[in-house]
């Protein structure tokens, strides 16, 4: 006799068991394509590569990037020759742009597709779908309630499931009558919107880096800006841009005021940078005055200038030993503090018979009680300008691009005082130095201020935010829309079963939900 709890059950009758995944090398190359693509579109794969692109993109915060300042990119290499190669190497200074972070970004906007359409038809083809059949058991799900009902209860819960805006549908079977109700297909609807609106997100941003670009310039006030190649001092741009995307506009700086903190409390901190402007959008058109404040930038034609930063420009002329004015005009310093002690170079390779050089520090507020060149505050107080100097034989231009802020010394001699030391002095405005040997002379004439100006141009952004708000809207119906099926069984009798179930764990109002419907077919 065999013991029935240990029979071997009949072979239709047997659980199923794992399937023992193929071996990849027998599959054939179709098969192969087909199982990288079921694992790149999975669920698990997008949250994944949304999570590596996440991690990716801290070295864009930590390390400074390429694009938005290569200034100190260039001073992170000198500092640390051999990491900053090594940063250089792999794109770390450009990480949006390096390939290995285009290659996850891409994996991201291909696995999120190929997860969201499938669903798409899911969620269609439920949407045209009747509610479930009524189960046979009913008091074996969560919430259940047993209740003598009226001869109209089929009718009564119907209304009233249809107040609450569920979907109902009325089954006829042995001999009962029973109802299956349904709610909260917009969760799904939610998640779809939140998912689409994140490679909404995704194309937009792409849109951005390929089409658009992004420059800045040094305009000294009292000057201009027109919007062409040649008048930016660094731009970076998408792969796709040419200089035909450059919008044609000019913008005059007429005025630029700083105020300064000038309490005993946060001395010297920024109150107010305003630049006031006219803005000519278009050639021909009528030129227009306008206002850039610091977060309020000036937008043409979907390009905006932002003010992004300011300094002191002094105006010197410099005349060579044969009397002629080799040099004159302002020259822009950039500022190394928050005093805004301000570095720069003045050269003057047109002068005889000697080319003349100068090494500089602008200090705004020079302090009266020491020599040293730095400034107690950024407002132009007591201006003063520090200056070494250099002479060497005339060089033939290479039309090489040549750096304004630093000074090559390749064949400049340093002129040095009788004791040997190296020769330095101080101006102030309206003083004139002449050089030993009577090589020249240099003569500061006062400031001027110079503001930097950055054009952007991004489009795709209004896209990118609207998705980025279609996307929360969206997570907040998946969060928030409760799934729920209820069902309503009259029995022959005169008795009324009445049940529900949630379809999102953590739901709670089931119980009150049946007692509701309950109450309402009451004799």
């Amino acid at each position: 006799m065999t013991d029935q709890s240990t029979a071997t059950a009949p072979p239709e009758h047997q659980p199923d068991r794992p399937r023992k995944p193929a071996d990849a090398s027998a599959l054939s190359p179709l098969e192969l394509l087909r199982f990288a693509w079921t694992q790149l579109t999975s669920m698990r794969t997008a949250l994944t590569l949304l999570f590596i692109a996440a991690l990716a993109a801290i070295p864009g915060s930590l390390i400074p990037q390429r694009p938005v300042s290569p200034v100190q990119v260039r001073e992170f290499i000198t500092e640390n020759p051999r990491l900053g190669g090594f940063y250089d190497a792999v794109g770390l200074f450009e990480v949006y742009t390096s390939p290995w972070f285009s290659a996850i970004y891409l994996l991201l906007l291909v696995s999120l597709i190929g997860c969201i359409v499938p669903r798409i038809g899911v969620y269609a083809r439920a949407l045209r779908a009747e509610p479930v059949n009524t189960p046979r058991n009913l008091s074996r799900l969560p919430a259940y309630a047993k209740v003598d009902g009226r001869d109209d209860a089929i009718e009564r819960a119907t209304e009233h499931l249809r107040a609450k805006h569920y979907r109902v549908r009325r089954i006829e079977e042995d001999g009962a009558t029973s109802l299956s109700a349904e709610r909260g297909y917009l969760r799904e609807a939610g998640n779809l919107v939140f998912h689409l609106s994140l490679v909404a997100m995704l194309l937009g941003v792409a849109t951005g880096v390929l089409f658009g670009y992004r420059g800045a310039a040094i305009v000294p006030v009292g000057g201009g800006f027109s919007n062409n190649l040649t008048q930016y001092d660094e731009l970076t741009s998408g792969a796709e841009f040419t200089d035909l995307d450059l919008q044609p506009f000019s913008v005059l700086i007429d005025d630029f005021t700083a105020r300064f903190e000038t309490g005993k409390v946060n001395t010297g901190q920024p109150r107010e940078f305003t630049a006031n402007v006219t803005v000519i959008e278009r050639p021909g058109a009528e030129p227009k005055p306008d206002v850039i404040e610091v977060n309020h930038p000036l937008e043409i034609a979907g390009t905006q200038v932002h003010l992004l930063g300011h300094g002191y420009a002094p105006r010197v002329t410099v005349h060579d030993g044969e009397g002629n004015v080799a040099w004159s005009g302002p020259v822009v310093f950039l500022p190394q503090d928050g005093n805004f002690t301000s570095n720069g170079v003045i050269k003057a390779p047109d002068a005889r018979p000697d080319r003349l050089a100068f090494e500089g520090i602008f200090v705004p507020t020079t302090p009266v009680d020491n020599a040293m060149p730095r400034s107690l505050f950024p407002d132009a107080y007591n201006p003063e300008l520090f200056l070494n100097a250099y002479h060497g034989p005339p060089r033939v231009a290479t039309g090489e691009p040549e750096n304004v802020y630093s000074l090559n010394k390749t064949g400049l001699t340093q002129y040095l005082q009788a004791n040997g030391e190296p020769l330095r002095f101080r101006l102030k405005a309206g003083e004139s130095f002449a050089l030993p040997d009577g090589r020249g002379t240099i003569t500061y004439e006062g400031y001027q201020r110079w503001v930097r100006l950055q054009v952007s141009y991004t489009p795709g952004l209004a896209a990118t935010l609207a998705a980025c708000l279609i996307g929360v809207a969206g997570l907040c119906m998946s969060l928030f829309i409760r799934p729920r099926r209820l069902w309503v069984r009259a029995a022959a009798d005169g008795s009324v079963e009445v049940t529900g179930l949630d379809r999102a764990e953590g739901r709670t109002g089931l119980a009150e939900a049946v007692g509701e419907l309950g109450e309402s077919v009451l004799r």
